[in-house]
């Protein structure tokens, strides 16, 4: 973990406010690629310990519209990934084994064929079409990124299926692999560039933000509390990257954000049966369904309302990846079935019925996942909120107030877009070029009415 200085600056060019991904890849792009001295990171818990730790770590391309900025932005940050893990000779394990969709169901396989098209007229690369075994098909890799396909693959041939995919139910019509799309470390990442950004003088304290100051509409101070200890930091520069705190440390301004925020939860499991093939992709299953119950249990789970809504209809997108290197026999479960908003609370509340949940649901896209259900095997549940806007697209601009700024509602995808996003949010601050998708994510796309108009006709956010 990174020494974190005791005693605060009593001045500083620019304060950061937040440790997780959000906060050290600001800190980062500030002063390793900006050259901005005095750069302080304010969090009072260690760095990427509140929610940056409990993602699944995964990375995608693949975003629907209606315009070009989530493909191009996103496609910028995993450039920057990909230059940062040859720069470290890939110490964060960046891998492209893609995500695959799979669906059971005609009518959405013609959906995912639409998405596929508009996603690669978008920038998300070439799209390939598999109706028959023609040795085209590239196989996923299990390690590493360079030289693997970017682009989709749409894959219906009964034989390429039960060939590259013999673990999918065979109810499947057709899987769409996207394939620049993989996962890493994100501990790992995180640490890199706290590391690289400390080498250049950014200061970790661990501390409690008071208060942000101001006077004739301009940030001047920051107050900090550690302890029983209390502290002023004079600056002129103040960003908000809190995380799911992000409304909380923006009141302190005066202002008041447009996001919310969801509890999200992920399942680990030992997977002792060997069910998940090691090298497998992220899987996602894009069909709703009910969960597979024996009639003794369904009689059981009806008897009290408390666990009804188990018999209910559950909605698309749980999806499972491997984790772990050599040695490792864990699998990570998601699904966000119940993604209402909610008021952030820590540590987040148990939910006992999680893990067993989410492994039916997944068993309706790998059956052999069933085996388990008479003895689940001992999982741990954790999990974070994803803090986000409307239409789920993050924010990285300058507020209201002189000298502050916005990086935050990263939603589920802060640890894939980091980079990116931190990029944008250093030119806003030192003054340099922006990248013409930037206005995407500024604060003042919700003064347009038209744009209004359109997000609110929007269908897919994207959000898995």
């Amino acid at each position: 973990m990174a020494e974190a200085h005791t005693l605060p600056p009593k001045r500083a060019e620019v304060v950061v406010c937040g440790a997780g991904i959000a906060g050290i890849a600001a800190a980062y792009w500030l002063a390793v690629r900006c050259g901005v001295g005095d750069v302080v990171l304010v969090d009072e818990r260690p760095p990427l310990s509140l929610t940056s730790d409990k993602s699944t770590e995964a990375y995608r391309n693949w975003w629907p519209g209606p315009d070009d900025a989530m493909i191009r932005v996103m496609n910028r940050s995993i450039d920057l990934l990909e230059e940062l893990a040859r720069e470290s000779d890939n110490v964060f394990l960046l891998n492209r084994r893609g995500y695959v969709y799979a669906t059971a169901e005609a009518a959405r396989w013609r959906e995912l064929e639409t998405a596929a098209q508009v996603g690669s007229s978008m920038g998300a690369g070439p799209l390939r079409s598999h109706t028959r075994d023609t040795g085209a098909y590239h196989p996923v890799a299990a390690a590493g990124w360079e030289g693997e396909p970017t682009g989709a693959d749409l894959v219906v041939d009964r034989a390429l299926l039960r060939e590259h995919f013999p673990y999918l139910t065979d109810r499947v019509v057709g899987v769409l692999h996207v394939r620049r799309c993989g996962w890493f470390s994100g501990q790992q990442l995180g640490m890199y560039l706290l590391e690289r950004a400390r080498e250049r003088g950014v200061r970790l304290i661990p501390a409690h933000l008071e208060a942000v100051e101001s006077a004739a509409g301009r940030v001047c101070r920051v107050s900090l509390r550690a302890g029983e200890t209390q502290h002023a930091i004079e600056t002129s520069c103040f960003v908000n990257a809190a995380g799911p705190y992000l409304r909380s440390v923006a009141a302190k301004l005066g202002v008041e954000l447009p996001v919310f925020s969801e509890r999200h939860l992920k399942a680990c499991f030992p997977d002792t049966r060997g069910v998940v093939p090691r090298h497998a992709p992220l899987l996602i299953w894009e069909d709703a369904q009910e969960l597979a119950w024996a009639e003794e249990e369904r009689a059981l789970l009806a008897e009290s309302s408390d666990t009804s809504w188990l018999l209910a209809p559950f909605p698309p997108a749980v999806h499972m990846r491997p984790e772990g290197g050599l040695g490792s026999d864990n699998i990570l479960l998601l699904w966000p079935y119940d993604a209402a908003p909610v008021q952030e609370d820590f540590p987040l509340p148990e939910e006992p019925t999680f893990a067993e949940v989410v492994m039916r649901g997944m068993s309706t896209m790998v059956p052999g996942l069933r085996a388990y259900f008479d003895a689940l095997p001992k999982s741990y549940v954790d999990g974070g909120y994803y803090t986000k806007t409307q239409e789920n697209r993050f924010l990285s601009c300058p507020l209201p107030v002189e000298g502050s700024f916005l990086l935050g509602a990263l939603s589920g995808y802060g640890l894939m877009v980091a980079c990116g996003a931190a990029e944008i949010l250093a030119a806003h601050v030192t003054g340099g070029a922006l990248p013409d998708y930037a206005a995407a994510f500024a604060l003042e796309r919700y003064e347009d009415s038209a744009y209004c108009d359109r997000m609110r006709a929007w269908g897919s956010s994207g959000q898995l």
